[in-house]
């Protein structure tokens, strides 16, 4: 079984000298920069290594992303080195209590009742959202100077206070020649002391959603980034290991199962959270669980596969040690997973989510599986 994005910075605090495993033998050295390229699948690359023979040459094993397969769970598995059982981040979105009743919580944006809604950071200070040590504050902690090398707005957002929550140096990128730039500022330095850098670039996913995984316009992205990192590789000093991963894979969207049109399907029916390949049903009432059950087994039959919280539980979804509650009532009463190149869109109240073309976060190899990409 492969390793995950949570054994990736335990393996670089060991590198560091501290007490973690180093399940992915990363060497001592005096600086380690994690890039985050959102969106880098391993099958994508395998199938297109000839547009980035340079990723594809130092791609040094395999990573599963974790369940779900999204950006704001992956990057808080990443930071905090555990799953989303423990950290709680377990989706684009799912409900949380509020006065009156449950609310839908977009953990991306940390806005509440959608990607647009209100803005959720004085209602749902991240910092209590996701109360646990992050691995940076770890090695802050250790001595190693945190650098972040990300577009300048995510120093503040809600996500990144939750996850990666350690104070650091920002150098603001949100270009490739701008990451470059960045890294090279953390790796050219005189000094002794250790540095580590999470840098962060959203294009190849962004071109996914947009145009399809595959698209002409997202492999144009993906030859931009090989040809990044050929020269970053070529310049970074010894002293520097660079690791490069991402967050998830993506499928091309078929066929489109339209849930806002398929009324039996909100009988009963409170909130509906999560995002196009994995769906967080919570019912109004714990007596209706039998007959919801049914109805989205039978809708859904041939396209995503529906199974209970509990069940989720049992078979260890979100991470082999069990929530705690508070994150285990995050956790829909159902969950509906599609399958194939399925996706369970909801255009009237996601319409901006709907209209894309890729997706991901479910089980498929294509969205589990990421390169790990070594300088060393």
């Amino acid at each position: 079984m492969p390793y995950s994005l949570a054994d990736v910075l335990p393996s670089v605090a060991a590198s560091f000298g501290m007490d973690e495993p180093n399940h992915l033998g990363i060497a001592p050295n005096r600086d380690v920069v994690v890039l985050l390229i959102d969106g880098l699948g391993a099958e994508l690359l395998a199938r297109h290594g000839d547009l980035a023979p340079t990723l594809a040459a130092h791609t040094a094993t395999t990573l599963t992303a974790g369940f779900p397969a999204t950006t704001s769970t992956s990057l808080t598995s990443l930071a905090l080195g555990t799953p989303c059982a423990t950290h709680g981040i377990i989706g684009y979105s799912f409900a949380v209590p509020g006065p009156d009743g449950l609310r839908l919580f977009n953990s991306l944006r940390w806005r509440l009742d959608g990607a647009t809604g209100e803005d959720a950071r004085e209602t749902h200070p991240p910092e209590t959202v996701q109360p646990g040590t992050s691995r940076l504050e770890d090695l802050a902690a250790h001595g190693v100077e945190v650098h972040y090398v990300i577009p300048g707005y995510q120093q503040t957002s809600g996500l990144t206070r939750a996850s990666f929550r350690a104070t650091g140096t920002l150098h603001p990128a949100t270009t490739l020649d701008e990451v470059r730039a960045g890294i090279r500022a953390v790796a050219d330095h005189a000094g002794t002391g250790s540095r580590f850098a999470y840098a962060y670039f959203p294009d190849l996913d962004g071109n996914g959603h947009l145009h399809g995984p595959e698209s002409p316009a997202a492999l144009a992205v993906l030859r931009d980034i090989d040809a990044f990192a050929a020269d970053l590789l070529t310049d970074l000093p010894d002293t520097c290991t660079l690791l490069v991963t991402g967050d998830h894979g993506m499928v091309h969207a078929d066929p489109v199962i339209d849930l806002d049109t398929r009324p039996g399907l909100h009988d009963g029916v409170l909130l509906i959270a999560g995002e196009a390949r994995v769906r967080h049903i919570y019912l109004r009432e714990p007596a209706a669980l039998s007959d919801t059950f049914d109805r989205w087994t039978g809708e859904l039959a041939g396209h995503a596969r529906v199974v209970t919280r509990e069940q989720a539980l049992d078979e260890h979804w979100f991470g082999p040690t069990p929530p705690e509650p508070v994150i285990a009532h995050r956790i829909g009463d159902l969950l509906a997973v599609a399958e194939g190149g399925a996706v369970l869109v909801r255009p009237e109240s996601e319409p901006l989510e709907s209209a894309m073309v890729g997706h991901h976060g479910a089980w498929t190899s294509g969205e589990q599986l990421v390169p790990l990409i070594t300088s060393r």
